[in-house]
């Protein structure tokens, strides 16, 4: 098995955020249809966001313009945790999907450690230039 990184569709960091985006969808999917603009639409921008960022990172030549990306990628992981946090204070989480919105919340940690892993990475090589 070739385990060399050819594109960013190779690094794990992507594949699970695109993992992310499917379940974070399916959970916004079952919000009040009022919320299509408001949280809803901003939640989705930034999910995806975290995706998107991760493969323009990879698309950059100088390791300094990948890094700013992956911290792009870090923070839309946040802002989309703080969406889902502030939906379930304001009662948009119901109770059949509550075990989904812990899931996610555990999978935004999980893949918070491994964009700080990336980042650590990146900083060494930029360290070895």
């Amino acid at each position: 098995m070739d385990s060399e990184i050819k594109s960013y569709k190779d690094l794990k960091i992507w594949q699970l955020a695109t993992e992310l985006i499917i379940k974070v969808y399916r959970l916004f999917n079952a919000f009040p249809r009022e919320e299509k603009f408001g949280i809803v639409s901003q939640g989705k921008d930034s999910i995806v966001s975290v995706a998107a960022n991760i493969a323009e990172s990879f698309g950059r030549y100088h390791f300094k313009d990948r890094l700013k990306f992956i911290y792009n990628s870090r923070g839309s992981l946040l802002e989309t945790e703080s969406h889902l946090i502030i939906s379930e204070k304001l009662g948009f989480i119901k109770t059949n999907n509550k075990s989904l919105y812990l899931e996610i919340l555990n999978d935004i940690k999980s893949l918070g450690i491994k964009i700080n892993n990336y980042i650590s990475s990146l900083s060494r090589n930029i360290r070895k230039q």
